[in-house]
């Protein structure tokens, strides 16, 4: 799983996603500051949310580094769990897509819900939690790559770790979004469940089939 080239392209990647990362410290590194201790801290929630865009530079460059990283990641998890593989670049290019249209596709469907509904402003603070929560799992991808990269060693036990780190960080900004939307969702909670199996649990279902047929 080791070659040369797979060595060589996770690394581009890799750095590609550092890239990013720095990129989005140097354009608002105050922003940068306060996003580095979102979990935990409602600070930077309650702060940009009043100042978000449809298209915003700072995330975009973290949603970058997501894609890259989580597709990364989910190479290893895969040829660890479930088949041993070799890179082949034209694959992972595809997996690369599938996750970033995936991701994007959910995220302009949740947008049009919210016209509509005509609760484009309940739907947009929601999505700004679920964006910042997301950029900041593709922090914790990021770092647990550079250990599955340089390492050969407890490679289930990082790719492990990673996954009950990431789940907890949703699982944060999960119920941040459900505790400061509360009373919107209670008079709604039959539409609410709907709306989890429907834009939440779904798009999981499709990736998980996008990474079947990576390599196939």
């Amino acid at each position: 799983m080791r070659d040369f080239i797979t060595y060589e392209w996770f690394t581009v990647f890799t750095i590609l996603g550092l890239v990013m990362v720095t990129a989005a410290k140097y354009v608002n590194s105050l922003r940068f500051s306060d996003f580095i201790y979102v979990v935990g801290n409602s600070k930077y929630l309650k702060i940009y949310a009043k100042d978000q865009k449809f298209i915003d530079g700072f995330d975009g460059l973290l949603f970058i580094n997501l894609v890259l990283s989580l597709s990364i990641f989910l190479h290893f998890a895969y040829s660890t769990f479930i088949d041993p593989l070799n890179f082949e670049l034209v694959p992972f290019l595809k997996l690369l897509f599938a996750v970033s249209t995936i991701i994007l596709i959910k995220t302009l469907l949740e947008r049009l819900i919210g016209s509509l509904f005509d609760i484009d402003s309940l739907i947009d603070d929601y999505l700004f939690q679920k964006t910042t929560f997301k950029n900041y799992s593709g922090l914790i991808f990021l770092i647990a790559n550079l250990f599955l990269l340089y390492t050969d060693k407890y490679l289930e036990i990082i790719i492990i770790a990673s996954i009950c780190i990431v789940f907890l960080i949703n699982f944060i900004g999960f119920l941040t979004s459900f505790k400061n939307h509360q009373k919107s969702i209670n008079p709604n909670f039959f539409y609410f469940l709907l709306y989890l199996c429907a834009l939440e649990i779904g798009p999981y279902i499709l990736l998980y089939k996008a990474i079947r047929g990576y390599n196939a």
